[in-house]
């Protein structure tokens, strides 16, 4: 392994400041560098098409959400994602900036543990016309504006009727992505080595619809029954598309997966205890 990508958060100084540690730490290796790194490293900077072709492991320096910004510039390739957490929670960038170094050295000496994650392939539909196909690690949100009124979404599940949602939208998310939005929605925490999607509704009118969990490999479909303004469709959190009557979004599991280094000083449930306090009173 020669080539390794540095993803980074724009304006944090402390993505700078690792990643020049990093390239000192390797001389023997070739990184490449987004453009915003470029000039405050003073070497050369590198487009996302280049980042994308040849990069054989990427370091990402921020927090989830440029986690998965850097799982989208790689494009669906097997290429390792190491993440350092310079954010927040950090569930995905579990190595801790102290531990840059030794990680890398691990990865590089073959001697890191890495995790294979599910990721979910989503179509929209306009009358029978596929107009917007993406990949995506943590959800696909289909959620109406502040003002809009409560829309139905019919939806299925390999072509079997499973509900019509009437609430303010519907979540369908990764095992890796359950603890993100659909959590906070009333979405169950899955483990993620499951091969699964939940579906969860926001908001939604009837108490009795609640959140399922459904096989990925199989095809989930909803179709926005209601005639609204301001309703949208939103994958990862980084792309929206503004949805129709009639619209109908596929989801399900996608050939591709992220690969992801660990910290292997916690396991799954340590995070969860120390990022949500989980299992306190």
């Amino acid at each position: 392994m020669k080539t390794i990508a540095l993803i980074a958060r724009p304006k944090k100084p402390e993505a700078i400041a690792v990643a020049r540690e990093l390239i000192d730490a390797f001389p023997d290796q070739r990184f490449l560098v987004e453009p915003h790194l470029g000039d405050p490293l003073g070497i050369p900077s590198t487009g996302n098409e280049e980042l994308s072709q040849t990069a054989e492991l990427a370091i990402v320096l921020g927090g989830d959400g440029t986690l998965i910004h850097a799982a989208r510039v790689l494009r669906g390739r097997p290429v390792p994602l190491m993440g350092v957490n310079l954010g927040a929670l950090g569930f995905m960038t579990e190595i801790p900036v102290a531990e840059a170094v030794s990680t890398l050295r691990q990865v590089l000496d073959g001697k890191a543990k890495i995790d294979s994650r599910m990721k979910l392939d989503c179509r929209l539909y306009r009358e029978e016309e596929l107009i917007l196909e993406d990949e995506v690690l943590n959800d696909v949100v289909i959620n109406k504006s502040a003002l809009a009124k409560i829309a139905a979404h019919e939806t299925w599940l390999d072509g079997a009727f499973v509900a019509t949602y009437l609430a303010d939208g519907v979540i369908f998310s990764t095992p890796t992505g359950s603890t993100a939005y659909s959590l906070s929605a009333g979405g169950p925490i899955v483990h993620p080595s499951v091969d699964c999607v939940v579906v969860t509704p926001i908001c939604p009118h009837a108490l009795t619809q609640r959140p399922i969990v459904v096989p990925g490999d199989q095809v989930m479909s909803v179709r926005l029954a209601s005639d609204l303004q301001d309703v949208y469709l939103t994958v990862d959190g980084q792309v929206g598309h503004a949805l129709k009557k009639g619209d109908r979004i596929e989801v399900q599991k996608s050939a591709h997966r992220l690969h992801l280094v660990r910290n292997q000083q916690l396991d799954y449930f340590a995070i969860l205890r120390q990022k949500l306090h989980w299992g306190e009173r």
